[in-house]
């Protein structure tokens, strides 16, 4: 697992084209709001929390809420019957109730929840059941299990997550579902059955390197997957043909260093969660860097073996700081990210999404965005880090 200690988040503040995407900044801006949830192991508090996503049903956030740990000396560590579960809460952050427990193996019950979506025609709640390797479905009025679904290539050498990453239904009302350790991208039918499969592993054009987060525009069918360790962005059009990808590797504007979450809003501006550099960026449905929020807590990065995740200094539950910003989803102006090892969400403001579009597109495209090969195929498995 890799530690990333004092991530740099300055700005370039010479050059045209980063004067340029400076100018494209002013047309969104991301503000802090509130957050759901506290970190700890009781109800309503949080343990390394994933996927988030708000039902357009009754308003309320539904939060994955990953395994517990047992940090004393000569303790059980991971507790698959902690945790891992998805806790709801309403719109003002106030927990209402859980869904799902802690079962190990195939069927009912989660162990280690990742994303989450709502099924546009049933309004079920899907679920990537990451260490069970499938996808699990709940009703989310009454919490019920309703079935389970899915194969994936489960943990390879080396991988600290693994299974099902990122999951977004498309307009047909089938999941597709990237595969964390296969590198690439599994699809779904309405039955639970495979239907197709894209993606494989390399930095070629529609190759990945331990695909996470997926969204799917509502808009133009444009499928968008954060291609982790090769640290861009692809999007593919509606019948998964490549079309363009943008950012590199790095803490510059537009450039990422292992982005996990992704969602899309209804003008198709793309916000990434970029994780270890501990901020979420925003891009326009081109690519072009729009704005970025967040700075690290004083020390970021996964706790050492034996130590919980959450920080004794309280400075780092300020507004804005990330300690790995994880999961992302957009919902109605506001965005929702999961901040993994400070056991909280962080809702934010988006104000002027919808003027993105009046903004003229700078004469040079940000450097930083176009599409790029090189060294992140050389990156070892046994590196990956996910959720």
């Amino acid at each position: 697992m890799k530690l990333v200690k004092n991530v740099s988040l300055a700005l370039a503040s010479a050059g045209f084209m980063v004067l340029a995407a400076t100018a494209e900044a002013k047309a969104i801006n991301l503000t802090y709001e509130n957050s759901i949830g506290s970190p700890g192991f009781g109800p309503g508090e949080l343990f390394v929390p994933q996927g988030v996503a708000q039902s357009n049903a009754d308003g309320n956030v539904y939060v994955s809420n990953g395994r517990g740990f047992d940090p004393s000396p000569g303790g059980a560590g991971f507790l698959p019957n902690v945790g891992n579960r998805v806790d709801v809460f309403s719109p003002d952050g106030t927990y209402l109730k859980a869904i799902g427990t802690g079962v190990q193996g195939k069927g009912a019950g989660i162990d280690e929840p990742g994303d989450l979506k709502f099924d546009p025609i049933s309004g079920n709640l899907y679920v990537a059941d990451v260490f069970n390797s499938e996808i699990d479905v709940y009703n989310p009025q009454n919490g019920e299990f309703v079935t389970s679904f899915g194969s994936f290539s489960g943990q390879g050498p080396g991988d600290i997550f693994f299974g099902p990453g990122g999951i977004d239904f498309d307009k047909e009302g089938n999941l597709h579902v990237t595969d964390f350790s296969a590198d690439e991208v599994k699809v779904y039918g309405r039955d639970g059955s495979l239907v197709k499969t894209y993606g494989s592993l390399g930095t070629e054009p529609g190759q990945f390197d331990g695909p996470a987060g997926l969204a799917i525009s509502q808009n133009t069918g444009n499928i968008y997957i954060n291609d982790q360790f090769n640290n861009r962005i692809q999007v593919l059009d509606s019948e998964e043909n490549f079309l363009y990808a943008f950012g590199t590797e790095g803490t510059e504007p537009g450039q990422f260093n292992e982005p996990i979450g992704i969602d899309v809003d209804e003008f198709d501006n793309i916000y990434v969660a970029d994780s270890q550099n501990n901020r979420v960026q925003v891009f326009d449905k081109d690519g072009n860097f729009l704005t970025v929020f967040g700075e690290p807590v004083e020390n970021p990065g996964p706790p050492a073996p034996g130590e919980l995740p959450f920080s004794t200094n309280p400075a780092d539950l300020e507004p804005g700081k990330f300690n790995w910003s994880g999961g992302l989803s957009y919902n109605d102006g506001k965005v929702f990210v999961g901040d993994f090892f400070t056991g909280r969400v962080q809702v934010l403001n988006v104000e002027g999404r919808d003027a993105a579009k009046k903004v003229p597109e700078p004469t040079t495209l940000l450097g930083l965005g176009v599409f790029a090969l090189g060294a992140a195929a050389t990156k070892l498995k046994k590196n990956k880090q996910s959720a």
